[in-house]
């Protein structure tokens, strides 16, 4: 194999095309080699470049990089976001204006029919609106979703499983968003126990163990009103006791209060009670001859 070592190649003449090679011929740049066409014209009519990465264009194939101040012509096109170019010709690319999320309120809901309302930006009327079980990949289209503006929106689900969702927010372009686990699903805490009286007991005695229960509540306080004096409310999950030796009253007297129950999700469910304490003498006192 014979070898020439040039450092320039100039065609005989200004314009005059200058040609590699014959048909059937492989040029070779062994790797690591740069060709540099700067403010060139590169014809491929039907040609190979051989490297990774290859695209074609026009008929032609092209090893993927840079070709700086370079054109690229031919009767073809190349087709950038959708938008077709013509070779040799210049375009504007239109940019894509996706949706953005901000917060969701509430943040935690029950599993009946309930709405919440979606912050951000980009909004366009109207969304498709999806949460998607985190867990299971479980979806859930909105029942129903209402355009505020581009900046807010209302969802209208129906999820009957409890969990974590992400939100999946589309326009009608097909521009969208997905949220982390941002919406919790859960059963709000339900009172076993009945509103109204808890008992009625003497002044001075010992109450003993009063329960009262509220599923899936992790906690229990007096939200408004007071138990008799010398008893408390002693706080557990699911249930809660009152106990203590009541003191203080000096007539019968009807206390009323109010509990809240709490879940791990913050959610609340009251409920109204009442204790009576009794002054009355019990004992009978006979007399005999």
């Amino acid at each position: 194999m014979s070898q020439l070592e040039v450092n320039k190649i100039i065609p005989q003449g200004s314009g005059t095309a200058l040609q590699i090679g014959e048909s059937g011929d492989t040029i070779t740049l062994p790797s690591g080699s740069t060709l540099t066409l700067t403010n060139a014209t590169l014809n491929l009519p039907s040609a190979a470049v051989d490297g990774s990465s290859i695209t074609t264009l026009n008929g032609s194939n092209i090893s993927s990089g840079t070709i700086a101040n370079a054109r690229l012509t031919g009767s073809g096109s190349l087709t950038i976001n959708g938008t077709s170019v013509a070779l040799g010709s210049s375009v504007t690319i239109p940019t894509e204006t996706r949706p953005t999320f901000s917060s969701v309120t509430p943040s935690t809901i029950e599993n009946t029919q309930y709405t919440v309302t979606i912050a951000g930006t980009n909004f366009v009327s109207i969304p498709l609106v999806t949460a998607i079980n985190s867990t299971t990949g479980a979806q859930f289209i909105a029942d129903e979703v209402s355009f505020t503006s581009s900046t807010s929106i209302a969802a209208k689900f129906t999820i009957g499983t409890d969990g974590t969702y992400l939100l999946y927010i589309e326009n009608p372009d097909g521009n969208a968003v997905q949220t982390s686990a941002v919406l919790t699903v859960s059963d709000a805490p339900a009172w076993q126990t009945g509103a109204g009286t808890l008992g009625t007991f003497s002044a001075g005695e010992n109450v003993g163990t009063i329960t009262i229960t509220c599923t899936d509540a992790t906690s229990f306080s007096i939200l408004s009103g007071a138990l008799p004096g010398g008893l408390s409310l002693n706080s557990a999950a699911t249930n809660a006791t009152i106990t203590g030796t009541e003191s203080g009253a000096s007539s019968d007297t009807t206390y009323n209060f109010t509990v809240r129950a709490t879940d791990a999700q913050a959610q609340t469910a009251d409920r109204a009670f009442s204790i009576s304490i009794s002054t009355a003498i019990s004992n009978s006192v006979r007399w005999g001859f």
